[in-house]
């Protein structure tokens, strides 16, 4: 038997997928591995910023001692929704950081508060201690009346 001799059998309907008929049939020797390489094999993972014969962006930063320090140049900042604070019955009038630390709204006293603001409500605040307000927020305590210390 060879393979010219081969004839499909009476009834088959479905499409024939021909295997083993060379690699522009997708099916052949390299069977969608392409040339049996680094890539081909299973479990294959290569760090994202893998550039081949390139040094790679990252060995070609400078080394400066400043450098990997960059969370000493950013200030963080920690964020209460207003929502959260008037719906919660454990605040009060008066919103400080020891306030919000004690009921988990935020991590640390030490690092900056910012308020947002995405409703509209009736409760009566006033925020001490707090430094960053944004743009709606400020906007709407100044207009309900209420204060910022």
């Amino acid at each position: 038997m060879k393979l010219h001799s081969l004839v499909r059998s009476k009834g088959l309907t479905d499409k024939l997928n021909r295997r083993g008929r060379g690699n522009a049939s997708w099916r052949g020797n390299f069977s969608w591995r392409w040339c049996n390489g680094q890539k081909s094999r299973s479990g294959h993972s290569m760090k994202p910023f893998f550039e081949w014969w390139q040094t790679s962006v990252v060995m070609r930063m400078p080394k400066h001692r400043w450098f990997k320090r960059y969370y000493k140049l950013i200030t963080p900042v920690q964020t209460v929704n207003l929502w959260n604070l008037w719906k919660d019955e454990r605040v009060s009038e008066v919103v400080s950081k020891e306030l919000l630390l004690q009921l988990g709204y935020i991590r640390s006293v030490d690092e900056a508060v910012k308020i947002l603001w995405n409703w509209d409500f009736d409760k009566a605040l006033s925020f001490e201690g707090i430094e960053h307000f944004s743009a709606t927020a400020k906007a709407k305590i100044e207009k309900a009346g209420w204060s910022i210390k």
